[in-house]
């Protein structure tokens, strides 16, 4: 089949399904005939091994944080993403950028969406952004179900706070948002509609 590369990202807060929902994409996608490259922030990379366990750290600083996200995210563009668009692949990412201009500057009030911005400039945007959006009550007992270690950012004062932030930013920057507190297979169809739109 010839297809064009495509880039999505699919964003949530924790508990949220991006996991699920990236999975479940890239088989709908692959069944069409597409080819498909699935990948996660944080990485698999050194830097992504250390980002993973800082967010179980309550005594990393923000702006650490921050930095750690937009290293890990120049890597993971450059080495992977990048190059598998050049190859005509559709690239799904659990969490991208959108994640951390999110978390980051809900942190602190020292940290500004546009810092974020400018410390992540050197990677491009997705074509297609996604916001599952669920209430952090329901998220976190998702999480709890699974037996997950409970990282920092799963508050939910917190999350609501996250929540409130990508759906404004949804708003503003046009992102799709799709209600994942539903069933699994009606907010797959969805997404599956908003991608299939697109190509």
């Amino acid at each position: 089949m010839n297809q064009k590369s495509l880039f999505i990202a699919l964003e949530g807060i924790d508990g949220s399904g991006t996991s699920t929902h990236s999975h479940l994409l890239k088989g709908f996608l692959e069944s069409k005939g597409f080819k498909v490259h699935l990948t996660t922030e944080p990485t698999k990379s050194d830097i992504g091994n250390l980002v993973r366990n800082y967010l179980k750290d309550k005594n990393i600083p923000p702006a650490t944080d921050a930095l750690l996200f937009a290293t890990d995210r120049n890597l993971h563009y450059h080495n992977e993403i990048k190059k598998k668009l050049e190859e005509g692949y559709i690239v799904i990412s659990d969490r991208y950028l959108e994640s951390s201009i999110v978390y980051q500057s809900s942190q602190s009030d020292e940290i500004t969406v546009e810092w974020v911005i400018e410390i992540n400039k050197f990677v491009a945007q997705p074509d297609i952004t996604i916001i599952l959006d669920i209430e952090p009550k329901t998220a976190l007992a998702r999480k709890e179900e699974k037996e997950e270690d409970f990282e920092k950012f799963e508050d939910d004062s917190f999350l609501d706070k996250v929540r409130e932030l990508y759906i404004s930013r949804a708003n503003q920057e046009g992102y799709f948002v799709v209600n994942s507190d539903d069933i699994i297979e009606f907010v797959q169809e969805k997404i599956q509609k908003i991608i299939l739109d697109k190509l």
